[in-house]
């Protein structure tokens, strides 16, 4: 038998499709690390512009979070996602060609805009073809395609800068980006049956929500207290993380240890690393064992500690550095364990509606975390520049990891109230 003539074959050559943009999707955001000095040199910006121009992708990443989900319910994630790819790639044209800050910013509002809609997308999909019992274990996987655009953002992304330029290297992503919005549009299908096959057992109801069922289904996980709490936890794990790996983890390297930015961009490489191996591992440990609020809960404490003692340390050795950052990407797995909690608390068809409603906390959380430790680096800046970028301070650096230390306090409690609030408990 092929792998395209049974199902159960081909819904994994379907999934990696998507999951190729998804890949992109991370690329794309966590890469201005590794370009934050051609920005600022080319830009001439300031650490707060600069932590905007990079927020602005989860700015609307997040508000389309939503609108996202209803959009999957509705017209199906195939359709949505070549969609979504078509508009990410063709903004990564418009951010490479860009003259001035103004059409940066345009240029990260159109793929913020059109990746936003990929994830969700994937986890509708997954939801379609995949039993329930296995979908904390495929939430994992798809997490962990962000990790391994996480990876190519950092090392392999520095040397093709280096290589080319970083409007060459830009451009280069795109032109790969939109030959698998094509290949989705082409081959990607919506269920089982959409694809010729008999539905699979045990997968979500197909049927699409009309229109005054999402309306309801809306108003019913807006009400639900736990979409706020999850939403909070993610808001900060999920900010403080993009935050740290895509926009100032390299700076801070660079500046305190006085490392190149490609020797820099290993160090957020292992945080990459983490996102590939925690969400897989976490979430079939989840499965197997039938727990996820001790895990959740796990998870935050040590998260909180990691990031704590940062800030305390202030400049720790490089080697602690990289293994916080290691295991701050492989905890995400303990915490995306809320993602099929939520999913569980809602009807079925209801799923992408549900799952894009928490998710984009996450970016409201990556929209926010840039520009606040942006503010507080600019606060304790000395005036001091080296090739037209700012060097912070040590003072600055601790003071913004103990912001992040403080979300992870709050994230914390909001575990807590998770695992005491868990049905059956």
């Amino acid at each position: 038998m092929s792998l395209w003539s049974s199902p159960y074959r081909r819904r994994w050559l379907l999934w990696g499709v998507l999951a190729a943009s998804f890949l992109l999707v991370n690329v794309y955001r966590l890469s201005t690390a590794v370009i934050a000095e051609d920005l600022m040199t080319a830009f001439r910006t300031t650490g707060t512009q600069l932590g905007t121009l990079h927020a602005t992708f989860f700015f609307v990443y997040a508000a389309m979070q939503i609108p996202t989900g209803v959009l999957v319910d509705r017209i199906g994630p195939r359709l949505t996602a070549a969609t979504g790819a078509v508009v990410m790639n063709l903004g990564a044209i418009w951010f490479a060609l860009a003259s001035g800050y103004g059409g940066a910013l345009v240029g990260r509002l159109l793929i913020g805009l059109g990746g936003s809609v990929i994830f969700v997308s994937m986890l509708r999909f997954s939801a379609n073809w995949f039993r329930a019992d296995e979908f904390a274990t495929l939430n994992g996987l798809s997490f962990a395609v962000g990790g391994v655009g996480g990876i190519l953002a950092t090392t392999p992304f520095a040397l093709l800068v280096g290589a080319t330029g970083w409007r060459e290297a830009v451009l280069a992503l795109a032109a790969v980006g939109l030959v698998f919005a094509v290949a989705t549009a082409l081959f990607v299908r919506d269920t089982a049956e959409r694809a010729g096959f008999a539905p699979i057992d045990g997968a979500t109801e197909q049927s699409r929500l009309t229109v005054a069922e999402v309306r309801t289904s809306l108003a019913v996980i807006l009400r639900d207290r736990w979409t706020w709490i999850v939403s909070l936890l993610l808001f900060c794990t999920g900010g403080v993380n993009l935050t740290l790996f895509g926009l100032w983890g390299i700076p801070f390297v660079v500046q305190i240890y006085d490392v190149s930015v490609t020797a820099a961009s290993t160090i957020t490489l292992l945080g990459g690393a983490g996102l590939v191996v925690g969400p897989p591992v976490i979430g079939r440990l989840s499965d197997r064992l039938d727990r996820r609020s001790e895990l959740i809960v796990a998870g935050t404490v040590v998260y909180a500690a990691l990031l704590g003692a940062i800030a305390v340390l202030g400049e720790p050795p490089l080697a602690f550095v990289g293994v916080a950052f290691f295991l701050a990407g492989a905890l995400l797995g303990s915490f995306v364990l809320t993602y099929p909690m939520i999913k569980e608390r809602n009807p079925s068809r209801a799923s992408g509606i549900s799952l894009g409603t928490i998710n984009g906390a996450s970016f409201f959380g990556a929209a926010a975390f840039p520009s606040i430790m942006g503010w507080t680096l600019d606060a304790y800046w000395t005036g001091e520049m080296v090739g037209g970028v700012r060097v912070y301070t040590l003072t600055g650096y601790r003071i913004a990891f103990a912001i992040a230390a403080g979300a992870g306090v709050v994230s914390v409690a909001c575990a807590t109230w998770v695992h005491w609030n868990e049905p059956g408990r």
